[in-house]
């Protein structure tokens, strides 16, 4: 897969691969992202997807440019990007998956001198719930809704996802190193569900000489399925 993003200010990381690793897509499934950035996410999940159709909406039109050549220098023309603010949203399709990397940084903290690392990671206040409920919005009933966040968010986001009407029925901890407590989580929520929470193993990703573990080197490098 061909990836370009910009040398300086924000840049991807693993979280939007982690993300699209968990969409439960099949070809043809239509998935909405917030906050695309220059569209790892869709890209990531393209490449394990055949014939997936792809919406990425994102504020920065620079960025938005560039998840376009992504898309177009790997010919995956069922990805779409738009160039808006999540909040004011108003999608009028249907979409089967919905999913978001928000950003999560509290507007109180110490701001990046870097405007886009600002943009990309500083959250406002009721920003989860503002996110959630505009994402879950346009999902067929039982559509999924899955966010990737730092665990410490978890109680703000359970909120969030009942109050969009997709009750969380599953979390994946992502652990850096055996021992340790999660500092990411992967949430599913279910539109309409009724489903019992379930917090589930979860994935370790560094091994104690720091490389990759084989089950998320087979996900980041392999392209294989994260599965909720």
């Amino acid at each position: 897969m061909q990836y370009a993003q910009p040398r300086s200010g924000f840049r991807s990381g693993i979280e939007p691969v982690l993300l699209a690793a968990a969409i439960p897509a099949r070809p043809g499934s239509r998935v909405l992202e917030g906050g695309s950035g220059a569209g790892a996410a869709l890209l990531c999940l393209a490449a394990r997807v055949s014939g997936v159709q792809g919406l990425g909406v994102e504020q920065d039109p620079a960025l938005v440019a560039l998840a376009r050549e992504n898309a177009t220098a790997n010919s995956w023309s069922g990805l779409n990007f738009i160039a808006a603010d999540i909040a004011s949203l108003a999608a009028r399709e249907t979409f089967d998956h919905a999913c978001a990397n928000p950003p999560y940084h509290s507007a109180a903290g110490t701001a990046s001198p870097d405007a886009s690392r600002r943009a990309a990671k500083r959250a406002a206040t009721g920003l989860l719930t503002t996110w959630a409920t505009v994402l879950a919005r346009p999902l067929r009933a039982r559509g999924t809704l899955t966010f990737i966040l730092p665990a410490a968010l978890l109680p703000e986001a359970v909120a969030a996802f009942l109050a969009a009407g997709c009750p969380p029925i599953a979390m994946l901890p992502l652990w850096a190193k055996p021992g340790r407590p999660a500092k990411l989580l992967l949430l599913r929520g279910i539109k309409g569900s009724r489903e019992p929470f379930s917090v589930l193993p979860g994935l370790v990703l560094h091994a104690p000489d720091d490389s990759f573990t084989a089950e998320a080197d087979a996900i980041l490098r392999g392209g294989a399925a994260l599965e909720i």
